[in-house]
């Protein structure tokens, strides 16, 4: 018994310690600095543009204009208001005055919201909390800028190759099949449930990583074209994405929120996760959080 207690008290102290040294490492990375919090906020596309390898049914396509998505949708920004944040970032490229003339259109009563996930929700948290900027910070990948470019006659046989036969998979096997059945099941569970309770599940960790899961899978083949596609297509966009918020200029205290298709979460969210420039704030964390006292819109 006597040696079950010492073996009970050394693993205690060891593991003490192992936190204590962790601490003193990401003290020494982070300079010991407050750090701009960073929340992510993964959506689906309200107007449903049809631009992502998987297109929603029109069966399971919601209305975000009626009544009922409109009084959800203030729910939603109601919740994401309790982080108040200071700069809204969106999946839009860096030029955004033609979003900015739509807002202030808006604002001054002259235009109504547009179906698409920045008016309904980007615009009314900037109305809310009085911004007036709005970062797109979208990216064209490596494979978009090497295949468009004036001199894309060297990489273009090579690209072709790549995606030629599988312009909306890297995969050919049954996982693969069951992601586009669960994009699907995704899909309906949106109409099932309310906004801010999608938004919830479609942002949890355990999802988003399911989520990327889909392009882990090993795919058919013995050649390096499916993860060389994968790299200079979907990393480098994300990647590139990264870079265009790292060159945001922020203040220690500010909170930078990331309104973004949710198939971007599960690279951003590893970065900056992984980053010492950034805290992570979770979706769900946001629970807890007081509600700042601002007009509603």
């Amino acid at each position: 018994m006597r040696a079950l207690i010492l073996s009970v008290i050394f693993c205690t102290l060891l593991l003490n310690a192992h936190a204590q040294s962790s601490t003193e490492l990401d003290h020494l990375l982070s300079s010991g600095k407050q750090m701009p919090k960073i929340l992510l906020v993964g959506t689906f596309h309200f107007g449903y543009p049809g631009l992502d390898s998987h297109k929603t049914a029109e069966a399971y396509q919601i209305d975000i204009s009626s009544p009922q998505k409109q009084e959800e949708v203030r729910e939603l920004v109601d919740y994401l208001s309790r982080y108040q944040p200071t700069k809204i970032l969106v999946e839009r490229d860096a030029d955004t005055e033609g979003l900015m003339s739509q807002y202030r259109e808006w604002q001054a009563g002259k235009a109504d919201l547009r179906k698409e996930e920045i008016d309904q929700v980007g615009f009314r948290l900037m109305d809310r909390f009085e911004l007036d900027t709005l970062y797109g910070v979208d990216a064209i990948s490596l494979y978009g800028q090497l295949a468009w470019s004036a001199d894309s006659i060297h990489a273009r046989p090579i690209l072709d190759r790549i995606y030629a036969e599988k312009p909306d998979s890297l995969f050919e096997s049954e996982t693969d099949d069951k992601y586009w059945e669960w994009y699907e099941l995704r899909d309906q569970r949106c109409i099932e449930l309310p906004l801010l309770d999608y938004f919830k599940e479609i942002n949890s960790l355990s999802h988003v990583s399911r989520s990327h899961g889909h392009y882990v899978l090993r795919d058919g083949d013995d050649s390096y074209d499916g993860v060389d596609g994968l790299t200079i297509s979907w990393y480098s966009r994300n990647l590139r994405i990264l870079k265009n918020i790292h060159m945001i200029e922020t203040e220690p205290e500010e909170r930078l929120l990331l309104l973004i298709g949710s198939g971007h979460l599960p690279i951003l969210r590893q970065q900056l996760d992984a980053s010492p420039e950034y805290d992570l704030i979770e979706f769900g964390a946001l629970r807890s959080w007081h509600e700042g006292k601002h007009h509603k819109r």
